[in-house]
């Protein structure tokens, strides 16, 4: 059946049978957002997983989707569909009181590379003999506390820089359009007062959607190194926000 139809008999009545239409129709819309954040969440959580938490942003923005503010509802799904998943990942603590303790001290190792005047580039080999760990090892802490430090700003990035988002601002009371304006004003201050490299990757990774991997080869150094700058930069873009 043609969506503008569907979506006018489901206007008029509200009726159970015409919304599970709908869901079916847009379902690969979620798989779409599913997928990308697989990339990042994979390690924790299976594809179906992030599909499930997806479908309920679906249902959400059907039941909240309104034609008149000429927002396309593809669009409007895909902010409530991402942050349905964002939202039930930060309702999950999946990172291991060991892993964040082995953080600490690739951070440290990092540091006090850092601080060494000798060293040009910091490896991933050099922080396995600092901190006497596996490149392996250092690879997947640096992986894992990543993913989970970007989920609370995912959120506050999909609010603050997607006008979409703003789709039913006419609905909000000056107080509130305030502050999403402030919140907005801190987020992109917070991107530009970073040092070069961290806002090179933020860039990359969010704007260019590249991997670790791939930015670690851009910017000449390890994927360790990535992490830790993706991690710094987004603790100082955090504090903009509270």
């Amino acid at each position: 059946m043609d969506s503008n139809i569907l979506w006018q008999q489901y206007l008029d009545n509200r009726d159970a049978n015409t919304k599970n239409q709908l869901i079916e129709k847009y379902i690969e819309l979620v798989k779409i957002v599913a997928g990308r954040l697989y990339s990042t969440y994979g390690n924790h959580l299976d594809f179906d997983d992030l599909v499930s938490f997806g479908i309920f942003g679906l249902i959400d923005a059907i039941d909240k989707f309104n034609p008149e503010k000429n927002v396309k509802f593809e669009t409007y799904a895909q902010i409530r569909i991402r942050g349905a998943i964002i939202d039930q990942i930060r309702n999950m603590d999946w990172i291991p009181r060991s892993i964040r303790q082995k953080s600490k001290l690739i951070d440290d190792a990092i540091s006090k590379l850092e601080n060494s005047s000798k060293i040009e580039s910091i490896t991933d080999n050099m922080i396995a003999e600092e901190t006497g760990m596996t490149i392996r090892e250092i690879q997947n802490v640096m992986q894992q506390t990543s993913a989970y430090n970007i989920v609370s700003l995912e959120e506050n990035l999909i609010d603050a820089t997607d006008e979409n988002s703003l789709a039913d601002a006419k609905d909000e009371l000056p107080e509130e359009r305030l502050i999403n304006a402030e919140m907005k004003e801190r987020l992109i201050k917070g991107i530009k007062e970073l040092p070069d490299k961290e806002k090179q990757v933020i860039t990359l990774y969010y704007y260019e959607e590249l991997t670790y991997k791939e930015i670690g080869t851009i910017l000449g150094v390890s994927e360790s190194r990535v992490s830790q700058l993706h991690s710094k930069a987004i603790s100082k873009i955090k504090y903009q926000l509270l």
